[in-house]
């Protein structure tokens, strides 16, 4: 598809992200022409800005994120930009907003389609998507919104903020969006493990004995610390990111490619999520918070950290499924700050095997997401100099031409929006399912809390998270592959 027209609405058009992701990600899309003649945006929020302020401000952003632009392209790309002051909570500013847009989907023949992107403070979701509702601010073609995480802190919130959600706009108008579902190697889990037969036809429990997945963060909480401190590692980071990895892992085949298809499996292997009891969160959940070292603030030192906070910034746990090709697997996790390194990466560990050479290694397959792309599959082979088994990757990477071309996961997602491709966006059905293994979690946690005795293991920066995490397996000989 080519000159898709459309209005498009930024709520929060003045922030972090649609300065860094959002404006540098429509230039690549206009580049390419899914966007070009027959569009606009909208830019709103509540500072005092002109449309030609607005203007610099996104050339600024595709200046920061290119090395080169052709300036007349960009000058046209900036003149479809427009900017209205804009209180969220205020009725009447939505009917100033509703006359812009109308105003501009004339001037560009947009038909009548408007897309709304939430790029601000969740706790407002609720009150503009109402707003978008009785104040007709949707077009008469299509209409679709975008949704940044978090949707919700729970999942009475999220069900109350997806009916607010759904009295405005369809299920199959809403894209949840997890920009983990835009990264290259995260989208690569389907074709491998679906088109070979060396892959597809070992998954399963008779192979893999545990599959493990580590998002790894270098940083610590920084100026997040105010927010950090009512989320914690994991609803920021478990409920969205990490389920959804561990979906594409542990899904059945779907019938197609379609979204609908792969929602489908995705949600018949949800239903059969093992939600953890008190008694397995407590052997096999573990929660920590780093602590400080010559240069950096211990977590309940931060700025905006109650300094008896609970809040866990690092969280390792297990999920299991009672159907799906690895029904019965483990699925170990962890996430945290203050890591050694940043890294995101996979291990599906696969059983060991008897064998007449006696001393061998267990075959391992690696997807590493940040911040390499690569597949790796260790195999054994014999030493060339003397008697014995040596241990060998088969790697799967791309080179520096091929990763020059791979988009930023705000450009792929984005472009699914425009052609209303709901594959990788998250349904309702599965959010649900996720905030009910997580509500699970928090719950038997803030019991521990109310005790005095809350059990936080803590840890230095810059290592693997607290030891803790290494008790959590299922058998004395799993262990943590990525050390």
């Amino acid at each position: 598809m080519r000159n898709i027209p459309v209005v498009m609405i930024i709520f929060g058009g003045s922030g972090d992200l649609a300065h860094r992701k959002l404006y540098p990600a429509l230039f690549n899309l206009y580049q390419r022409g899914l966007i070009h003649d027959n569009f606009a945006v909208i830019g709103t929020a509540r500072r005092p800005w002109s449309h030609e302020y607005l203007r610099e401000q996104v050339s600024d952003a595709v200046h920061e994120t290119h090395d080169e632009v052709d300036e007349n392209s960009l000058k046209h790309f900036a003149s479809h930009f427009y900017y209205q002051s804009h209180d969220v909570t205020n009725v009447e500013h939505y009917e100033t907003l509703k006359k812009l847009a109308q105003e501009l989907d004339d001037r560009y023949c947009a038909h009548g389609n408007r897309l709304f992107y939430m790029a601000m403070a969740p706790r407002f979701f609720g009150t503009i998507a109402t707003h978008i509702n009785d104040q007709c601010l949707t077009g008469s073609g299509f209409n679709r919104i975008v949704l940044e995480k978090p949707f919700g802190h729970d999942l009475a919130s999220a069900e109350k903020l997806n009916k607010e959600i759904t009295a405005s706009f369809n299920e199959e108008d809403i894209f949840r969006i997890d920009h983990y579902l835009g990264k290259e190697m995260v989208q690569n889990i389907m074709p491998m493990r679906f088109t070979n037969p060396l892959i597809k036809n070992i998954w399963s429990a008779d192979y893999i004995k545990n599959i493990q997945v580590t998002l790894a963060e270098r940083l610590g909480v920084e100026a997040r610390g105010g927010y950090y401190d009512t989320s914690g590692a994991l609803r920021d980071m478990v409920q969205n990111h990490i389920f959804q990895i561990i979906t594409l892992l542990a899904m059945p085949e779907p019938k197609d490619l379609t979204s609908a298809g792969v929602h489908k499996a995705k949600q018949a292997l949800l239903e059969s999520m093992i939600i953890p009891s008190p008694e397995e969160v407590k052997k096999y959940f573990v929660r920590g918070q780093y602590l400080g070292s010559d240069t950096t603030f211990a977590y309940r030192q931060e700025p905006n950290v109650d300094e008896n906070s609970t809040t866990e910034t690092f969280v390792a746990g297990k999920v299991k499924f009672k159907e799906g090709p690895v029904a019965g697997v483990p699925i170990y996790f962890r996430t945290g700050k203050e890591f050694k390194e940043k890294k995101s990466r996979i291990d599906i560990v696969l059983k060991h095997i008897n064998n007449p050479y006696g001393q061998a290694y267990s075959n391992k397959i690696t997807i590493e997401i940040d911040p390499t792309s690569k597949i790796y599959i260790t195999i054994n082979g014999k030493k060339i100099d003397q008697p014995g088994i040596r241990c060998e990757n088969l790697t799967y990477e791309f080179s520096k031409s091929e990763m020059a071309k791979v988009p930023d996961g705000y450009e792929r997602l984005l472009q699914d929006v425009f052609v209303n491709d709901l594959t990788n966006f998250t349904h309702w059905s599965e959010l649900k399912r996720y905030w009910e293994f997580i509500d699970s979690v928090e719950a038997d946690w803030q019991k521990e809390n109310e005790t005095g005795d809350a059990k936080i293991a803590q840890y230095l920066p810059y290592r693997m998270g607290p030891k803790e995490a290494n008790d959590i397996f299922e058998t004395p000989t799993e262990h943590w592959i990525y050390e």
